[in-house]
């Protein structure tokens, strides 16, 4: 295999991994927790601990390998000293990696010591305190990170995690058709309209949320009070960008087929010509270069909302520690290497993960191996959080579900919100 069939043989992997980071509604119970939260050390002081013994590792399926290379390099780096990490390997479900990690904690176990978590569950796992809170070794690091990502490990004020890899979207346009990139969303549709439509993912399932609030959120609009008690999703702001989203598949800027479209078929409907635009993941950049359509498009950041600003969904995972953890010291210096600029540069330069880390974008190896670096770093530091609640996977549901009945006719977007509404603030009631 040629270093360039490999290097995209990786991304494609890494691309499945953050596809289902956006594409998981989550399923599963919980039920509280009598755990107090354990506080983590700095890494100073849990390397001043010398730990030793066995750390474990709880990830989805390595398919890449990314998981496994950074394990040995750690034991490499550690062995004398006694400390080792093993991975435990989940399914590539992201539904059932959460499922899987639920059940042992709620059995009080000690199984993974950390677990490579989606960006969507700190709130939902942090509320049962599960997880150790991070806060003291975040705050010894916090300038290292974007800004962006260190949000997606915070609740109530504390950090529940850290970031190990992130993923924003972009927009891909073609560049022997549209002569610049569009600035707005309404250039976007308007251009759509004329050179040949845009694609994006509208069936019913989490990565119609992140692209609704993507629009939503730069058009003004917001989900929950800054509490999280009360739902704000039924909006004038996001009524306009609804609506908008609405429109688009009314007057043919989007195809009505993009209803039924996830990350996958937006992206081969996109290599096939089929659209002169095309809102998807960083994975699909390396993928359309080996496509019919290579050296034809370019990618740029999410075009901000007229009149208003700009907005990404913030895809990604963080490393949270166990509550019930028995080598708490090790779990801190394991996940020290996995973000350290070391371990960040080769995720990125041979794996094709987002880095999390400011200086990962300026590594030379990073730089070269991916060339839309700038415009990656932009769309991350730009990228918000999905909402923040233990009670998320029902609050995503309750979007994408009434956001592709609109856009499939089944209702108005005014319906669509106020069904919304009322089921988010269902499920804010559980809790």
């Amino acid at each position: 295999m040629t270093l360039r069939r490999s290097f995209a043989a990786a991304l494609l992997a890494a691309g499945a991994l953050f596809i289902a980071a956006c594409g998981s509604s989550g399923g599963g119970g919980t039920t509280s927790s009598s755990s107090s939260g354990k506080i983590a050390p700095t890494f100073a002081a849990a390397s001043a601990a010398k730990p030793k013994g066995t750390v474990t590792y709880c990830t989805g399926k390595d398919t890449s390998g990314a998981q496994k290379e950074s394990l040995k390099l750690f034991n490499q780096q550690y062995k004398s000293q006694g400390l080792s990490a093993r991975l435990l390997e989940f399914p590539e479900s992201a539904d059932e990696q959460r499922n899987q990690f639920i059940q042992r904690e709620q059995a009080k176990s000690p199984e993974c010591d950390i677990f490579f978590s989606d960006v969507i569950w700190t709130a939902e796992f942090a509320s049962q305190k599960w997880l150790m809170d991070m806060s003291n070794y975040i705050k010894a690091r916090t300038s290292e990170f974007i800004p962006s990502t260190l949000e997606t490990a915070h609740y109530q004020g504390k950090y529940w995690g850290v970031p190990q890899a992130s993923d924003s979207a972009f927009l891909f346009y073609r560049t022997d058709k549209l002569p610049s990139p569009p600035t707005t969303w309404q250039q976007a549709y308007a251009d759509a309209k004329k050179y040949g439509g845009i694609t994006y993912q509208g069936t019913a399932y989490e990565g119609l949320t992140c692209d609704y609030l993507e629009l939503a959120y730069a058009a003004g609009g917001q989900v929950l009070s800054p509490d999280g008690k009360k739902s704000l999703i039924n909006s004038p702001q996001n009524l306009a960008a609804l609506q908008f989203m609405v429109n688009g598949v009314k007057n043919g800027s989007a195809s009505k087929a993009v209803t039924t479209y996830m990350e996958e078929t937006a992206r081969r409907a996109w290599e096939a010509g089929k659209a002169v635009e095309m809102r998807n993941w960083t994975y699909a950049y390396a993928l359309g270069q080996m496509s019919k359509i290579k050296g034809k498009f370019k990618v740029a950041p999410l075009p901000s909302w007229q009149g208003g600003g700009k907005a990404g969904i913030l895809g990604g995972h963080n490393l949270v520690v166990s509550a019930y953890s028995k080598n708490p010291n090790g779990a801190v210096v394991l996940t020290h290497f996995l973000t350290s600029p070391k371990v960040e540069a080769l995720d990125a330069a041979k794996y094709s993960l987002a880095p999390v880390l400011n200086t990962t974008y300026d590594d030379p190896a990073v730089k070269k191996a991916l060339p839309y670096t700038p415009q990656l770093r932009l769309a991350i530091q730009q990228a918000k959080a999905r909402p923040v609640s233990p009670v998320y996977p029902q609050i995503s549901e309750a979007i994408y579900n009434n956001v592709n009945k609109a856009l499939s006719g089944q209702q108005s977007p005014q319906d669509a919100l106020k069904n919304a509404n009322s089921q988010i603030n269902k499920a804010l009631q559980t809790f």
